[in-house]
């Protein structure tokens, strides 16, 4: 057993009562146990009158929170410790009329916004599936025929729909009552704004955390949205060099811009947060241009069991709107396999750009953010590829002076000489320098 709080487990030297909050919190969260007889720092303390904590554990738990864990006794070091095991439940479990949840190795409590996003998903209900208090005046008729021109590949008989209203019918954005969806009225509104205040998108260039050069707001429904906002990117980045290419089909010569940023890996950050967002929140979509990254963020942490490593690696796509995404696959704009963020890496490698991050703000309904740097020799991705703070500070002296030499590679680390030999070795390995010149004149510089 390892001995530390995590998301999953706890440790509690004697019973008390109120421990049911963190009961309550585990089958609230994803499960969960209990150590009754270990101390918060992991040292076995044992407890007294085990026989009668196995009867009363187990009938306090089912009379208050209406569950019924596994509690059984463990001996450590000769001593008992009662475990109590407890499973994710697919409905909410009170405390006092409370909703309690686990957040990192603490147990939280549930309001506002937090607790109705909570709710809505243990009904089984999504936001975008709700009524609207919206009529089909508030719809774009432009926006639903670009529509159909973007799903017929996918949706071959589309065309032979009479009626807008039939298909918005027949794509049930309808709900049982004859009123357009939460979900229909962000896809197809003229100005969903006026009914979700927040539901925008908010583009800033910023020169440093604090100093905001330039910021364009994207209203709009999500259409209008993903067209706009990868618009209003592409104002602030720019082109890294052109090239001419002959086309084999006798057309003439056409020129091919390259970004500097995969201009598809960006499209697929602002479609993932257009449809993963937690629109019960009040923030809008924020995507902030530095001079050497692009962070997208929007409320909204994953949906578990999703983890930022999954999202390396092929995956199940887990919607948090899926009435929005199935539009949106629809529309051809993306895959049902949750193959997004694999696409957004594959991009970048091709780019010979870093990785993008990606980060899982989970506190309460937490928040989510899509990284992507213009340089690989950041700090960051240095760190990622198994530098240490040597050779760190090596790399990120010779990209301000241009080169080094063994001599100034020992100044700054204050290595020996067979040190920086084996340091300078493993960067070269690792393709990151490359030698120049020979014997007491050569130097090192960046491998491009």
């Amino acid at each position: 057993m390892k001995k530390e709080e995590t998301q999953e487990v706890e440790f509690k030297s004697i019973w008390q009562d109120d421990y049911l909050k963190a009961i309550c919190a585990f089958a609230n969260s994803s499960g969960g146990k209990l150590y009754i007889g270990i101390d918060d720092k992991g040292k076995i303390i044992g407890v007294k009158d085990t026989q009668k904590l196995l009867q009363d554990i187990p009938n306090k738990i089912k009379n208050k929170l209406f569950i019924t864990p596994f509690v059984s006794v463990l001996e450590k070091e000769e001593k008992d410790v009662i475990v109590i095991e407890v499973p994710p439940s697919t409905f909410p479990v009170f405390c006092e009329g409370k909703i309690f949840v686990r957040s990192g190795s603490t147990t939280q409590e549930l309001t506002g916004l937090e607790l109705y996003s909570f709710l809505l998903e243990k009904s089984g209900k999504t936001w975008d599936i709700l009524p609207s208090d919206t009529t089909e005046e508030d719809l774009d008729t432009e926006t639903i025929e670009k529509f159909i021109s973007l799903a017929e590949p996918r949706l071959p008989l589309i065309k032979t729909i009479k009626s807008h209203k039939d298909l918005l019918k027949k794509l049930n954005l309808y709900t049982k009552d004859g009123k357009l969806t939460r979900g229909a009225v962000l896809l197809f509104g003229k100005n969903p704004q006026a009914y979700f205040l927040t539901a925008y998108t908010k583009v800033g260039r910023f020169k440093t955390e604090t100093d905001v050069l330039d910021t364009v707001i994207i209203n709009g429904n999500l259409f209008t949205q993903l067209d706009g906002t990868l618009e209003s990117i592409k104002k602030h980045i720019s082109v890294k060099f052109d090239t001419r290419v002959r086309d084999l089909t006798l057309k003439g010569v056409s020129r091919r811009d390259i970004w500097e940023y995969p201009l598809d890996a960006l499209r697929e950050a602002i479609i993932n947060a257009l449809i993963h967002r937690d629109y019960l929140g009040t923030a809008p979509i924020q995507i902030k241009i530095y001079d050497d990254k692009i962070e997208f963020w929007n409320l909204g942490k994953l949906m578990p069991p999703l983890t930022p490593d999954d999202l390396r690696k092929t995956h199940r796509a887990n919607h948090r709107n899926p009435q929005i995404a199935l539009i949106f696959y629809y529309a051809g704009l993306i895959e049902s396999w949750g193959s997004g963020t694999i696409k957004m890496i594959n991009l970048c490698k091709e780019n010979e750009l870093p990785e993008p991050d990606f980060i899982n703000y989970e506190h309460g309904i937490g928040a989510f953010s899509v990284i992507f740097c213009k340089d690989i020799y950041m700090e960051e991705s240095l760190r990622k590829m198994g530098l240490n703070e040597r050779q760190i500070k090596a790399v990120l002296y010779v990209k301000d002076r241009g080169k080094i030499t063994n001599r100034e590679y020992r100044k700054i680390t204050g290595l020996s000489d067979e040190g920086t030999r084996l340091d300078i070795s493993e960067m070269i390995r690792k393709g990151i320098l490359h030698r120049e010149g020979r014997g007491r004149n050569s130097y090192y510089v960046l491998k491009k």
